[in-house]
């Protein structure tokens, strides 16, 4: 779907805050409510909007530690890679998973507690996952950038 300049425009007023009403957005954009409100109907069916969350800020509710954890499997651990991947996506402390080109197989976005709940999340869960040749954790110590707003560029 090719999108126009009213519909860039509400994707990115909806990037940013998607309680606003069809007639807040139609007001930001331009547009009278009834053809805002169909464009963004339109975006949903498309599956341009895909969904629409609450996004939690993970200090305020305890999750203080973030690790990246780049995964490299073993020749006969790719035979696993289904079950890997499956093991990955049921894990709740995995944020984000990515399958790499390069040295590494994965690359994962883990939050815990803190550091050594971590550690417990890498012994008991991560490590003991068939195929694994090695691991290697990444602490962030601080966020300098964090954003789920996709650039829109115009054509």
């Amino acid at each position: 779907m090719k999108l126009d300049n009213y519909e860039r425009k509400i994707l990115a007023i909806l990037q940013e805050d998607c309680t606003l009403s069809a007639a807040e957005v139609a007001e930001r954009v331009g547009l009278s409510t009834t053809p805002c409100w169909r464009r963004i109907q339109r975006l949903r069916e498309a599956g341009i909007i895909a969904r629409q969350v609450a996004l939690v800020d993970r200090r305020k509710i305890g999750l203080n530690a973030q690790v990246f954890a780049q995964v490299k499997l073993n020749a006969h651990g790719r035979q696993h890679l289904d079950e890997f991947t499956e093991a990955i996506r049921s894990f709740p402390e995995v944020l984000e998973a990515y399958v790499l080109m390069g040295p590494v197989d994965f690359l994962l976005r883990v939050v815990a507690a803190d550091i050594e709940a971590y550690e417990r999340f890498f012994f008991d869960k991560l490590s003991r996952l068939q195929g694994i040749q090695e691991i290697n954790s990444i602490a962030a110590l601080s966020e300098v950038k964090a954003t789920t707003a996709l650039p829109l560029m115009a054509d």
